[in-house]
């Protein structure tokens, strides 16, 4: 019985709120990268779209087809990302992975938002959902400053 009252605590109020309000939810019409990710374990997919300039993400749109941790993380992720620099996300993307993974601090500003998901710490096969939408905005930068650069 303490598995479903841990699981209900997971699924509180405010992750449920950011779950049914993402931002950036729609695709760009000329992004400079695309980028869709895919969770083996549950299904779950995220498709990201960012436009840049100077190195900093002017553009971002999302299509997401996850769980409610994967669009609460995706929520948070719409919530900062508009002005982020690709270092910002890649340290974001690495604080979530340790806070989730190895009991690590919650991301830095703007990302701290993430904080409302440490109760998922403790439910490892909901841990790649989680990291989808911050996994493919670094991965749909790095592409986007690849081909600005060729």
């Amino acid at each position: 019985m303490s598995g479903d009252s841990d699981l209900i605590k997971l699924y509180s109020a405010r992750i449920l709120a950011l779950a049914a309000d993402i931002p950036h939810l729609h695709r760009l019409d000329a992004p400079d990268a695309t980028v869709k990710r895919r969770s083996p374990l549950c299904g779950s997919t995220v498709t990201v779209d960012v436009a840049l300039r100077d190195g900093r993400i002017t553009g971002f749109g999302q299509d997401v087809k996850a769980c409610a941790l994967g669009q609460a993380a995706a929520a948070v992720v719409g919530a900062a990302v508009i002005g982020a620099t690709r270092e910002q996300v890649e340290t974001a993307r690495d604080q979530l992975r340790a806070m989730l993974r190895s009991g690590g601090p919650v991301p830095d500003a703007p990302f701290d938002g993430f904080e409302v998901l440490l109760p998922a710490r403790d439910f490892k096969n909901r841990h790649a959902s989680i990291l989808l939408a911050i996994e493919a905005t670094a991965e749909a930068m790095e592409k986007a400053e690849q081909a600005n650069c060729a």
